[in-house]
C-alpha cells in the first residue's frame, strides 16, 4: 500500500493557500488541474479535512471531487482508505463518525472508480455506516449502501497470484501462510478458490455457496492439500494482536484479523466437502484452538467467529463421519467454555447424532482410538537393539519403559537411542502424551456415565469397556453391577472369565456376565450402608485405586431443610469463596456463567450446569436437567483492576426440559422433591467441591495476611465446625487406614477431629479444613503443609484409595505424621508457635 499521507509537492502548497483564501479560490484551482494533478489535489484537500480542517472551503471540494470520475488507481483509493481507518490513520475514531458523510465519500468514490481496493478497509467503513446513523440519520444511508455495493463486487483474480485481501498482512497468520506455502498458492484455480472463501462472514454457509466451494476446489490444483494446510495453520496459530483497522472492540488478542478469520470461515465449509480422514480431526484441532480462552482459559474465546463456524461444520457431518465429528465435540466442552460456542457444541452434538441414528455417547464410545495398543494394552517400537512399551495399566496410567538387549527394563531412553533414534524416539514420546491425554478423556466421560446412569447391553459393554485396550484399563478399575432386567443388580470388579467376563464381588463371590445381561456403574446412592463399607473395605485391603471416585464418593440426599424450602438448597449458602479458585474450580467441572467484578457482570451471578443424561438415551426422550447456582460480589478488590477477589454462596436450583423440546427448548424450575436423586447428588457434590477447595476457611493463616482481614468469625467456623460429606468420608477412611499406620497408638478419631499425642503435647485436626489446634489451650497451630506427592511421603507412603496427590487426606495423615513426632520439628515458625501454645 500506499504511505499514508503521500508526497508533499508544490501542488500542495497551493491547494493549502487555496484553501486558505476561500471557496471560490479553491474551486478555481481545482477547476485548473486534470488528471493526476486534479487527483494529487484532492488527495492534499482530503488531508486537510482529517486534519481537522471543517471549513466550508474543504467541505465543498470533497464533496465536488466525489461526484467526479477521476481514474482513481487502487493505490490511490487504498491511501484514501488508510487516511481513515488504522493505526496510522489521520483521523480519531470519534472524529470520523462525527464526520463520517464528509470524509468518507471521497474515499468510497475511489474504491469504486478503481480496479480493485482494501476490502479489509471497505468492511469496516461499512461498519462504521451502521453506526453512524447515530450522528448521521438517513445521510449515511446512501453511503452505506454503496459500500455494501463494493464488497459484492467480484474480486479480480490474478493466475497465480492471491488477491491482496487474502492472507494479509494484518496478523501473523496471513504473512506466514504465504510465506510457508508459496508455491502451493501459486498453483492454478488457488486464487479463485480462496476469493470465494474469504468474504464468508457469517458461521453457516448456504447450499448454494457450498456447491460454487465444491465446484472451484474440484477446479484447484491441489485444492485440498491447500485446505489442509492453511487450516492447520489457524489450528497451531497462538493468539496476539492484530493490526485490524477496525475501531470496534477492546484489542483483545485473537488467532487473525478479520479478514483472514472470514477466510478460515469459508475454509471450515470448504473443507466439509473433503472426502479425506484428516478433515473432521482437523476441523476439531481448529474449533478447540479458536473456542479456548484467552492465555488458555476463561469464557472469551481465542477467535469465537473461527470457534463457532468450526462447530457447526463438525455438526453438518454427514453420517459416515458422526462417529469422528461426535468425538471431536466431546473433547470441546472441558476446554471451551464460552457460553455461544457451548450452546453450538450442544446443537451440533445434537444434530450429527440424530443423523447417525444413534446417540452421542454411542458414537463418542464408538470412536475411540486403540492408538496402535495391542489387546494387553501395550504397543512396542524397536529403536536399534532397543524396544520401547507404550503400555496403559489400570486405573488408567500410561506408561513408556525401554527393554535393552539383555532383558533390561529401563524407565528412561537409554543414550544410544537418544542419538541414533532421535525421530523415532520423538514419536514414541509424542504417543505417550496423546494415550495420557485420551485416557483423561476417558476418566472425565466415564465419570459423566456414572453422575447420569446410564445402562449398556453386555455385548456393547464388553466391546467398548472391558476390552477395548485404553478405556478399559479405566473401566477395569471402577465397579460395575449387572442385571438381566428379571431382578436385581450384583455389583463386582470386572474379571476375565474363560473367553468372558465376570464381575467379582467384595467378597470374592463371582458372577458371569451374561449376553442378556445389562451393566451400568455402580454408586453409592444406590447402595445400602453395608454394601458400601464392604467395597471400601475391600479397596483398601487390597489397595485398588480407582480413575475417580466411586467407591469412596459422597452421597447429598435430600435434608428436611430442604423438603422445607422446597425449591431451592441452602445447604452450602454463606461460605466466602477466593473467586479466582472458585470460578477455576467451576469451570473445570462444566458449570458456567457470567463473571463477578467491576468489568464483568457486576455485584451476582448464576453458575449453571447441565447434568449428563444417560448415554443410551435418545436426545427427543427423557428429560434433561440442570443446575444454578448463584454467587454474590464480596469483595471486588482495587477498583483499578476490576476483578472479584472474594464472592458469596447462595442458593442451588433445579431445572427441567424435555427432551423433545430439543437445545432450544425452555426450561422450568423444578421442586427438590421431584430432582432424580442422583442428578441432585451429583450437582450439590460440585458444589461442595467448590466450598471446601476455596473457601477461605481453607487457608491455614487466612487470620495472618494482615491488620483488617475479614471474615475472621466465618473462618473459624468452618475450620473447626461440622464435618461435611466428603469430611464424613474422610473420617471414615482414617478410621481403616490408621491401624495400619506406626503412628496407631498415637491417634484417635473423634466426631470432628484426628486426635494425636505427641511427645510435647496433644493436638487435634480437623478432618473437613486441616486446621489444627492446640491441647488443652485450644491455640491454633499453623501448618502449612507442601500438597505435593512429597506429602504422601512424610505420611510415611500410606496407601490412600483417593486424593492421593497433595488432597485434604493426605494433608492431614502428613499433618499427623509430623506432629506425632513434635520432638523432631526444627521449622523455626512451627516451633515458635508450640512455645507460646503451652
Amino acid at each position: 500500500m500506499v504511505g499514508i499521507t503521500g508526497p508533499v509537492s508544490g501542488l500542495d502548497e497551493a491547494v493549502a493557500r487555496a484553501v486558505a483564501e476561500g471557496p471560490d479560490a479553491l474551486r478555481g484551482l481545482l477547476d485548473a488541474l486534470v488528471g493526476a494533478e486534479l487527483r494529487q489535489a484532492a488527495l492534499a484537500v482530503h488531508r486537510s479535512a482529517c486534519r481537522g480542517n471543517g471549513e466550508r472551503a474543504v467541505t465543498e471540494a470533497l464533496d465536488r471531487l466525489a461526484r467526479r470520475d477521476l481514474g482513481w488507481s487502487a493505490e490511490e483509493a487504498d491511501l484514501l482508505l488508510c487516511r481513515l481507518l488504522g493505526g496510522e490513520a489521520g483521523v480519531a475514531p470519534h472524529e470520523l463518525q462525527l464526520r463520517f458523510t464528509e470524509l468518507a465519500q471521497l474515499a468510497i468514490a475511489a474504491c469504486e472508480q478503481a480496479e480493485d481496493f482494501s476490502r479489509t478497509h471497505v468492511r469496516v467503513l461499512h461498519r462504521l455506516a451502521e453506526y453512524a446513523r447515530g450522528y448521521h440519520g438517513d445521510a449515511a444511508g446512501p453511503l452505506r449502501d454503496r459500500l455494501a455495493a463494493l464488497l459484492r463486487r467480484e474480486v479480480p483474480v490474478v493466475p497465480g497470484s492471491l488477491p491482496r485481501h487474502v492472507l494479509d498482512g494484518f496478523d501473523r497468520y496471513g504473512p506466514a501462510m504465504r510465506a510457508a506455502h508459496a508455491e502451493l498458492l501459486a498453483g492454478e484455480g488457488v486464487a479463485a478458490l480462496l476469493a470465494h472463501c474469504a468474504p464468508m462472514d457469517r458461521p453457516r454457509a448456504t447450499l448454494v455457496w457450498r456447491r460454487k466451494a465444491a465446484s472451484l476446489l474440484a477446479g484447484a490444483e491441489s485444492g485440498p492439500e491447500v485446505v489442509r494446510r492453511l487450516l492447520e495453520g489457524i489450528a497451531a496459530q497462538e493468539e496476539h494482536r492484530v493490526n485490524d483497522p477496525d475501531l470496534v472492540g477492546m484489542g483483545l488478542s485473537t488467532l487473525a484479523s478479520a479478514a483472514n478469520t472470514s477466510l478460515v470461515r469459508g475454509l471450515l465449509w470448504t473443507a466439509l466437502g473433503v472426502r479425506e480422514e484428516w478433515v473432521v480431526p482437523l476441523v476439531g484441532a481448529v474449533a478447540l484452538n479458536a473456542g479456548t480462552g484467552h492465555g488458555g482459559s476463561g469464557g472469551m474465546c481465542r477467535s469465537r467467529p473461527i470457534a463457532t463456524a468450526a462447530v457447526a461444520v463438525l455438526g453438518e457431518c454427514p453420517a459416515d463421519r458422526a462417529e469422528a465429528a461426535v468425538a471431536e465435540l466431546g473433547r470441546l466442552p472441558k476446554r471451551v467454555v464460552n457460553r455461544t460456542v457451548a450452546k453450538g457444541i450442544a446443537r451440533a452434538t445434537e444434530a450429527v447424532s440424530a443423523r447417525a441414528g444413534m446417540t452421542a455417547s454411542m458414537l463418542r464410545e464408538r470412536a475411540v482410538p486403540a492408538l496402535g495398543l495391542d489387546g494387553r494394552g501395550t504397543r512396542r517400537v524397536a529403536l536399534g537393539a532397543y524396544t520401547a512399551e507404550l503400555a496403559v495399566r489400570e486405573p488408567g496410567t500410561a506408561l513408556l519403559s525401554f527393554g535393552g538387549p539383555e532383558g533390561r527394563l529401563l524407565k528412561t531412553a537409554p543414550k544410544e537411542v537418544r542419538e541414533a533414534c532421535a525421530g523415532e524416539l520423538k514419536e514414541v514420546r509424542a504417543g505417550l502424551r496423546r494415550l495420557s491425554a485420551l485416557l483423561s478423556e476417558e476418566r472425565a466421560r466415564l465419570e459423566e456415565h456414572l453422575a447420569a446412569g446410564t445402562v449398556w447391553p453386555a455385548a456393547d459393554w464388553r466391546r467398548y469397556y472391558a476390552d477395548h485396550p485404553v478405556t478399559g484399563a479405566v473401566a477395569r478399575a471402577l465397579v460395575w453391577e449387572a442385571g438381566d432386567g428379571e431382578g436385581g443388580w450384583t455389583a463386582g470388579r470386572p474379571e476375565r472369565s474363560g473367553d468372558g467376563w465376570a464381575l467379582a464381588g467384595p467378597d470374592g463371590a463371582v458372577r458371569p456376565v451374561g449376553a442378556g445381561d445389562r451393566l451400568r456403574l455402580w454408586h453409592p446412592l444406590r447402595a445400602g450402608d453395608e454394601e458400601v463399607a464392604r467395597w471400601r473395605a475391600a479397596l483398601l485391603d487390597r489397595e485398588r485405586r480407582q480413575p475417580f471416585k466411586q467407591v469412596f464418593r459422597e452421597v447429598y440426599p435430600l435434608t428436611p431443610a430442604e423438603r422445607t424450602t422446597a425449591t431451592y438448597s441452602n445447604r452450602f449458602a454463606g461460605h466466602v469463596l477466593r473467586y479466582g479458585q472458585a470460578r477455576a474450580l467451576m469451570t473445570a467441572r462444566g458449570w458456567a456463567g457470567p463473571h463477578l467484578g467491576h468489568f464483568s457482570d457486576g455485584y451476582s451471578s448464576e453458575m449453571v450446569k447441565e447434568l449428563p443424561a444417560p448415554g443410551e438415551l435418545p436426545a427427543a426422550e427423557g428429560t434433561r436437567w440442570r443446575a444454578r447456582f448463584f454467587v454474590d460480589l464480596a469483595d471486588d478488590g482495587a477498583y483499578a483492576d476490576g476483578a472479584a477477589l472474594l464472592c458469596a454462596t447462595d442458593q442451588v436450583r433445579f431445572e427441567r426440559r424435555a427432551g423433545a423440546a430439543g437445545p432450544r427448548g425452555p426450561w422450568e424450575r423444578a421442586p427438590l422433591e421431584e430432582v432424580p436423586a442422583l442428578v441432585l447428588s451429583e450437582a450439590l457434590r460440585d458444589v461442595d467441591l467448590f466450598t471446601g477447595v476455596a473457601s477461605v476457611g481453607a487457608d491455614p493463616d487466612w487470620r495472618d495476611r494482615g491488620e483488617g482481614r475479614a471474615y475472621g468469625d466465618y473462618w473459624m467456623r468452618w475450620g473447626f465446625g461440622e464435618l461435611g460429606e466428603g469430611a464424613k468420608v474422610r473420617r471414615e477412611t482414617l478410621g481403616r487406614l490408621l491401624p495400619r499406620t506406626r503412628i496407631a497408638d498415637r491417634v484417635e478419631l473423634t466426631d470432628r477431629f484426628l486426635r494425636v499425642r505427641g511427645e510435647r503435647g496433644t493436638y487435634r485436626i480437623h478432618l473437613g479444613s486441616g486446621n489444627v489446634l492446640m491441647e488443652p489451650s485450644d491455640a491454633y497451630l499453623c501448618v502449612v503443609v507442601d500438597r505435593s506427592r512429597e506429602a504422601g511421603r512424610a505420611a510415611g507412603k500410606v496407601f490412600l484409595p483417593f486424593e492421593e496427590d497433595g488432597g485434604m487426606l493426605s494433608v492431614i495423615l502428613s499433618k499427623a505424621f509430623l506432629l506425632a513426632a513434635d520432638d523432631r520439628i526444627t521449622d523455626p515458625t512451627i516451633t515458635a508457635q508450640l512455645r507460646r501454645g503451652r
